[in-house]
């Protein structure tokens, strides 16, 4: 067939393919492919059997675009940088600094000016770099994945990319291939796919390239019609491309469950601190500009006179300077520099992080809700048990399980692999001296699977494998210890009672059963699988890792409850978690869920540890359960219907080789399978909260304490306490100090248990803490004005301002000292220095800001900045200052732990 342009097929499939968006129009158009013949799928598709050109596939693409459901974001870096700039502290900021900047009239608002967007360059310089590394991290580890499929172009076999895929191309599956999008089969043989992805289902599912008839059947159920995301498990085949990317039915249930992240609680908890911290701003700048306006005028002149102009100026810009030194500018950057360390050092654990912000979450959770198979289980089916009838080991049963297994050329799933892998076959006598005559396939209206092979002693023996319910009502004699009896139905009821014995110790059990015959036939059909001899059982496990146990209980020491969702059976399910150390006692199936409201859910889900039978509409609503009762959720699932549940946990966890819509509904994806993964990620999550959390409280209860002083200074002085030049200096600083926060060691006992967010415990660290720095500032308001005489000083050089700035330079000094200092308080519940000691790069920049804060009145740039040189005495004054605010503080916050405040 001639390929033709696809600008003259106005009716052709692809441009109504283009259009679709809901799933009911998907399922349509492939139900419609599905009844049509052949020939006239590739006429709508224009093409052929060949395969399209390579100049034709790339117009494709170019109109219909790449074929991917879950596109990865990668920001450009003007948008990065966007972000980092649209912040309401920066923007604050950059406000209050052109302010400044625009009512200067002798030099004091620019150099305000300079200083305050030198903060605002610091912090958004630090995200917009911190996030860029980020971004490029993730951008790398996409571009490691890579997944093709042969297609057909110009005739000629090749090795793709899937996301270069178009409507109408030829593909070629075989074993282990991956479905590239959904086709329609035009020529199989023994064609089993894997779709529990979309479907659930844990068997394979035998594909066809007939025709199927009109009807009003699902297009799952069509037996011609493969699936992006789904995958081939044995056979091989030839199909057309129907569709792509999100006109797929995988993308087409992407699009139905994919919504807008809703915010975590790191999120709200940053936002809601952030907007406190506004809102004191607010109050406070036109408070202290009013108190100081008032109590600085001289109010026997006019208001606009030069006097009271200078005065109502200095207050003004005292104002400014005391909004900035409230603003916790740093924050956006502390933020971006933890969480993205967090996720580096993640990463270097096999965890990625695909949202910074569930960081958070990810330590917080208290809660982990994991399917078994894979996470707990090795996902490796092995042959635990070969025995006869009355449950004792029988190498007899092995062999007819080998040789049924061995000589089948349809399907060998993961069962009949496990048989022929096992140790035992190898050594057993007389395996190879068989030779196969015929087979009967298997079918899932059957469960049975036999084959006919001619005996050393040349008979025909048929060996049957398959449910044993099935086997049982094809047997009328079973043989035990080389003698055959009869099956009568009282014996029927005692061979039933072995089969449930080893099916409640988790196996998943076949019955083996043969008939001898004489030979004079050569083919064999379903109705020869009768009067058969019940031999005995193999009993199969998907035995736990090694690693679940000691995975489980350190996840239980860190205070994280694991639940078992799984929609396996209950009985193998009870084995394994009793294994791995997971109470069974209380559980639930899928059947006592449905008939549940929410409340009773929510009750129930609290006490359970296994929940078995479940649908992924189940385990949505558990993980709501869960949630409504205040626990933090993790969800760990890896297939398409656990897309809900992910999206609705607080925080999803997936794998690598999860299918792509679980990848993208995740906000975190290991790169291997493992409890023991998660653990570490878990408590990396965690020490990156513990040291976001140390900003926070430190620059609260700085800001909280600052502001009692700066509103008693206002009153009871007659001059400005600082300069706002002053002031802004001294946050700078303060600021540089804490940089190294995110690089800062987390005590063991700060990481042991989750600690969701709370501003409760906020908000009563700062009113506790913060009135502990105005203490001592009253204290060197007292010194500097009594014992240094301050204010005689400036009444007695006259028209100098002597003993104003010299007050101003002994605040300045106290307060930085004291400010720089508590960051090794506030930064552990334990002893500083004593019994916690900080990072190298916290305590050198804490030591370089203190010894810059005692140089800059002696330094050069001093007098530029209003300082003047401290008399001696005040050194011993200041050391006592400093070392009982550290001991108060100390007590107060060993108080506040005592209350569990903290």
């Amino acid at each position: 067939m001639a390929i033709r342009p696809t600008s003259v097929l106005p009716k052709g499939l692809i441009p109504s393919l283009k259009r679709q968006q809901p799933t009911i129009k998907a399922s349509a158009i492939l139900a419609e492919m599905a009844c049509a013949p052949t020939a006239t799928v590739a006429e709508k598709l224009d093409s052929s059997p060949e395969g399209l050109s390579e100049e034709e596939a790339e117009r494709r693409l170019e109109k219909y675009g790449y074929n991917v459901v879950a596109q990865a974001e990668h920001h450009s870096r003007l948008l990065l940088l966007g972000h980092a700039i649209v912040n309401p502290l920066v923007i604050l900021l950059v406000v209050l600094a052109a302010v400044s900047y625009l009512t200067d009239t002798d030099g004091t608002g620019v150099r305000a000016s300079f200083v305050m967007m030198l903060m605002v360059v610091l912090g958004v310089g630090l995200r917009f770099w911190q996030e860029s590394k980020a971004d490029d991290a993730a951008a790398k580890l996409k571009a490691m994945i890579s997944v093709t499929a042969t297609v057909l172009r110009d005739r000629t076999a090749r090795e793709l990319p899937l996301a270069q895929i178009v409507p109408g191309d030829i593909v070629k599956l075989a074993a282990g291939d991956m479905i590239p999008a959904d086709v329609r089969l035009l020529s199989c043989k023994d064609l089993f796919l894997t779709q529990a992805s979309l479907t659930g289902e844990s068997f394979p599912v035998e594909k066809f390239d007939q025709q199927e008839p009109k009807d009003n059947r699902s297009p799952l159920e069509l037996k011609n019609l493969c699936f992006l995301g789904t995958s081939v498990e044995s056979g091989s085949g030839t199909a057309i491309v129907l569709s792509t990317g999100g006109n797929t039915y995988l993308g087409s249930m992407a699009k139905a469950i994919t919504q807008e992240q809703t915010q975590t609680s790191f999120d709200k908890g940053v936002n809601s601190f952030t907007w406190l911290m506004i809102r004191f701003i607010i109050v406070m700048t036109p408070t202290v500009f009013v108190i100081n306006a008032l109590t600085k005028l001289d109010w026997s002149l006019p208001l606009l006179q030069e006097p009271n102009w200078g005065s109502l100026k200095d207050a003004f810009f005292f104002s400014v300077a005391v909004a900035v030194g409230l603003t916790p500018e740093m924050l956006p950057m502390i933020v971006t520099v933890c969480l993205s360390k967090g996720a580096l050092a993640m990463s270097r654990k096999k965890v990625i992080v695909k949202r910074l912000n569930s960081i958070q979450n990810f330590g917080a959770m208290d809660v982990l809700c994991t399917d078994k198979t894979g996470t707990l289980t090795m996902d490796r089916v092995i042959l635990q048990r070969h025995c006869d009838v009355v449950s004792e080991e029988d190498d007899g049963v092995l062999v007819l399980a080998y040789v049924n297994s061995h000589f089948q050329t349809g399907l060998k799933n993961v069962l009949d692999r496990a048989v022929l892998n096992h140790e035992k076959v190898a050594h057993l006598a007389g395996c190879q001296d068989y030779r196969k005559i015929d087979e009967i396939p298997f079918d899932f209206q059957r469960r049975i699977m036999s084959v006919v092979v001619e005996t050393p002693d040349h008979k025909h023996r048929l060996v049957c494998k398959g449910a044993p319910e099935e086997i049982f009502k094809r047997s009328t004699q079973f043989e035990l210890d080389g003698k055959l009896y009869p099956t009568e139905q009282i014996l029927i009821e005692d061979l039933r009672e072995e089969y449930n014995r080893l099916s409640s110790d988790g196996f998943r059990v076949l019955a083996l059963a043969y008939r001898d015959q004489d030979g004079s036939k050569q083919v064999y059909s379903k109705d020869d699988e009768s009067n058969l001899v019940l031999r005995g059982y193999i009993a199969f496990l998907d035995p736990p890792k090694e690693t679940a146990r000691p995975a489980i209980d350190a996840l239980q020491k860190h205070g994280v409850d694991v639940k078992v969702l799984t929609g396996d059976n209950d009985l193998v399910s009870r084995k394994i978690c009793s294994e791995v150390g997971i109470d069974t006692e209380h559980t639930l199936l899928g059947s006592q869920v449905e008939q549940m409201d929410d409340a009773q859910l929510a009750e129930a889900a609290g006490t359970t540890t296994l929940f078995a039978r479940l649908s992924p509409a189940h385990k949505h609503r558990i993980i709501k359960a869960l949630q409504s009762k205040g626990r933090v959720v993790g969800f760990m699932g890896d297939g398409i219907n656990d897309a809900p549940a992910l999206r609705a946990a607080d925080v999803g966890i997936s794998v690598d080789t999860a299918v792509d819509i679980a990848k993208e509904s995740a906000d975190v994806i290991l790169l291997e399978k493992s409890l023991l993964v998660l653990e570490e990620g878990i408590l990396e999550g965690r020490s990156v909260f513990a040291n976001i959390l140390k900003y926070i409280r430190m620059g609260a209860s700085s800001s909280f304490g600052n502001m009692f002083s700066m509103l008693g200074a206002s009153v009871l002085l007659p001059f400005l306490p600082m300069s706002p030049i002053q002031i802004l200096t001294n946050g700078l600083l303060y600021d540089f100090s804490q940089v190294p926060i995110p690089t800062d060691d987390v005590d063991p006992e700060q990481i042991a248990k989750p600690h969701p967010w709370s501003m409760s415990d906020i908000t009563r660290f700062i009113l506790l803490i913060g009135p502990c720095s105005s203490i001592f500032d009253y204290v060197m308001f007292y010194v500097m004005w009594h014992v240094f005489g301050a204010t005689d000083k400036l009444h007695l050089v006259a028209g100098d301002r002597y003993g104003e700035q010299l007050f101003q330079t002994g605040w300045f000094v106290e307060s930085l000292l004291t400010q720089t200092l508590i960051i090794h308080v506030i930064r552990t519940n334990k002893i500083p220095f004593i019994q916690s000691r900080a990072s190298w790069p916290l305590i050198v920049t804490s030591a370089v800001v203190m010894a810059i804060g005692v140089w800059l009145p002696y330094s050069p740039i001093g007098p530029a900045l209003g300082f003047v040189q401290l008399p001696a005495l005040y050194w011993p004054i200041v050391i006592v200052v400093l070392l009982a605010y550290l001991g108060l503080t100390q007590l107060v916050k060993m108080w506040l732990i005592r209350k569990r405040w903290i």
